[in-house]
C-alpha cells in the first residue's frame, strides 16, 4: 500500500489524475473493510458508476470517499492535496503558506488552512508502544526575545527570559521516534505525568539538571548532565538526540514560519514529529502516514476560533 516515490516528479507520475489519487484515498481509508461515514455501515455500501460517488444501504445516504476526512468539503482537487501532502512531509523545516500557494497554485489564505489540516492529521497518529531502550526528555521554550520587542509589549510582560514564551517537551528513544507536547509549566507533576505515560518503567531516561526531573530514579534508570555547570556528556547520558530534534523544530519556526501563536504550537509540533519519525524511510512512507489519518474535519470558522490551548 506504501506508495513508491522519492522525488515529487515520481510522486505525480504515480498519481496523474484526479481519479487515481481518489482510488488510492479510497484503498488507505478502506483498508479494513468499507464502511459509511453517516452511520458507520459495513455490510450494503454500493459504489455508482463513475468510481466516486457511494451510497450506504443502512441509512440510504451518498457520499464521496472524502467525507468524515480533513479533504471533506474542499474545493481543491485531491490531485493539489497529494501535491501538499508530499511537501509538507519531505521539506524538513516545512513550508509556509506563500510558498505552498506557488507550488500547489491556490492562495495564500488556501494554503494556510491547507497547511493546519494537514497538520490536523498528523496529530491523529497513534501511540503504538511506550518509548523504551533509551529515552532523552528535555524542555525549550518557544517566543521571540524580549529584546527585540517593541518596549511596550517589554513591560508588559514584565519580565525578560521566559516571561510571555510558550513551553514544548519532548521525548526521543534513540534510533527511534519523539514525542512532543505543549505544556503550561514545567513543574514536577506535568514533566513527570509526561514521561510516566509515554515511557516504559524501567527504562534509561536521560534528561538535563532540571528540578522539575528530580525523584525519576524511583521508576527509571535516570541519568542527567549539568549543562549550566558546563557539562553535557557523561559516557552514554545525554540528551544530544532530543536538543537536535529541537534545533530543526526551530530552525523550521524561525527560518520558514517565523512565528507560531500559543493556539497552534501543538499542531506544529505534531507536524515536525511526524517527519522526524519517518526520517529514514521513503518519502511515500509519511506521505501514507499522513493519508492513513486524516480523518475528522477542521473547519475554517474552527481554526480561527479565539480560544485557548
Amino acid at each position: 500500500m506504501i506508495p513508491q516515490f522519492k522525488s515529487l516528479t515520481e510522486m505525480t507520475a504515480r498519481f496523474p489524475d484526479e481519479q487515481s489519487c481518489i482510488d488510492h484515498l479510497t484503498e488507505v481509508r478502506w483498508r479494513d473493510g468499507k464502511f459509511c461515514p453517516h452511520c458507520g455501515g459495513f455490510e450494503k455500501i454500493y459504489t455508482f458508476k463513475d468510481n466516486r460517488t457511494h451510497k450506504c444501504g443502512d441509512c440510504r445516504l451518498k457520499f464521496s470517499i472524502k467525507v468524515g476526512t480533513i479533504f471533506e468539503d474542499s474545493k481543491v482537487p485531491l490531485q493539489k492535496w497529494f501535491v501538499a501532502i508530499y511537501l509538507i512531509t519531505a521539506h524538513k523545516k516545512g513550508i509556509s503558506s506563500v510558498q505552498l500557494g506557488k507550488d500547489v497554485g491556490v492562495t495564500q489564505k488556501t494554503a494556510w488552512f491547507m497547511n493546519h489540516r494537514l497538520r490536523e492529521a498528523t496529530k491523529t497518529e497513534a501511540f503504538k508502544q511506550p518509548l523504551k531502550n533509551t529515552v532523552e526528555v528535555d524542555e525549550t521554550y518557544v517566543g521571540g526575545k524580549a529584546r527585540n520587542m517593541h518596549k511596550d509589549k517589554r513591560e508588559r510582560l514584565g519580565g525578560r527570559g521566559t516571561v510571555g514564551k510558550e513551553i514544548a517537551v519532548a521525548m526521543v528513544e534513540r534510533g527511534g521516534d519523539v514525542r512532543t507536547f505543549h505544556v503550561q509549566n514545567t513543574q514536577r507533576p506535568t514533566l513527570q505525568n509526561l514521561v510516566k505515560a509515554n515511557v516504559a518503567l524501567g527504562t534509561a531516561v536521560n534528561t538535563d539538571e532540571h528540578a522539575g526531573y528530580q525523584g525519576l530514579g524511583a521508576f527509571y534508570v535516570h541519568g542527567s548532565v549539568n549543562h549550566v555547570g558546563g557539562t553535557y556528556a557523561i559516557g552514554n547520558v545525554h540528551t544530544n538526540t532530543v536538543e537536535g530534534f529541537f534545533s530543526i523544530f526551530k530552525r523550521g519556526i524561525f527560518g520558514i514560519y517565523h512565528q507560531v501563536s500559543k493556539k497552534h504550537l501543538q499542531r506544529y509540533l505534531d507536524e515536525f514529529s511526524l517527519r522526524y519519525n519517518h526520517r529514514a524511510e521513503d518519502n511515500g512512507a509519511a506521505f501514507l502516514s499522513l493519508l492513513m489519518n486524516c480523518n475528522g474535519r477542521l473547519t475554517y470558522k474552527g481554526l480561527i476560533a479565539d480560544d485557548t490551548v
